[in-house]
């Protein structure tokens, strides 16, 4: 296993390497970005990683994300992620926290000293709280905005929260409200341009809603983006107005 990252050695040098071999990261949320961002981030050879979600892998995952294939639904998400990273890099140093994400205990999460988490949980409530814990506590967060009811990955961009205006995700503007009223303004997301497409061909639930449409395009991609900027991050790669 000693070459397994050879090539990432080749573009970014021993020292990296090294530095990301004892790094530490969290991926908030398994699904379909989640599970891309996991594990892009194990195979670029992070170390120690904390994985943290509460579903069962179903079918309907089957279209869209890495850890779903048929012999993994009803399987733990936290568990089906965690045999295919060890599948990837066996020394890898895997926490797992199974169960819903809340305010009450996402302090416990942050005691693990996470030098970057991902958040890519789908509960507003837990991204608001998560927010406000990662600044109080200086930890270095990316948080993923709406995926889903989009088509074109292309139109995926890394910025500011502020930078997410107009965009007609709803969660977005969610996110702006309530952590301005927190006194946050700027956060650093993965959102779209592009213009959510009405769900077709599937009748809306009772309260007159459909669930999130997706396919294998936009959100893997932005779990991938998610995992990008942290890498470059932890090595102090981004440009200065990329922080």
């Amino acid at each position: 296993m000693d070459n397994w990252l050879a090539r990432t050695r080749l573009l970014l040098g021993d020292e990296a390497v090294n530095s990301l071999r004892h790094s530490r990261v969290a991926v908030l949320g398994l699904g379909g970005v989640g599970g891309a961002a996991a594990e892009a981030i194990c195979r670029s050879g992070v170390g120690a990683m904390l994985l943290a979600d509460y579903d069962k892998v179903d079918i309907t995952n089957l279209n869209r994300q890495l850890i779903a294939v048929t012999s993994t639904v009803g399987h733990d998400k936290t568990e089906a992620a965690a045999r295919r990273l060890r599948d990837i890099n066996p020394e890898l140093d895997l926490t797992l926290r199974e169960g819903r994400l809340t305010p009450e205990n996402l302090p416990e999460v942050l005691d693990w000293q996470p030098d970057y988490i991902l958040d890519c949980i789908d509960n507003v409530t837990a991204k608001l709280a998560l927010t406000v814990l990662c600044r109080e506590r200086g930890i270095r967060l990316i948080t993923c905005l709406g995926t889903g009811n989009r088509l074109d990955p292309s139109l995926l961009r890394v910025g500011n929260l502020p930078d997410t205006a107009g965009t007609g995700c709803p969660l977005s503007r969610i996110m702006r409200k309530e952590l301005r009223r927190r006194g946050i303004t700027d956060l650093t997301v993965v959102y779209s341009l592009e213009v959510p497409v009405e769900p077709a061909g599937v009748p809306a639930a009772d309260n007159g809603r459909h669930p999130p449409a997706s396919m294998a395009f936009v959100p893997p991609a932005a779990g991938f983006l998610m995992a990008s900027y942290a890498v470059r991050d932890l090595l102090g790669l981004l440009p200065p107005a990329g922080r």
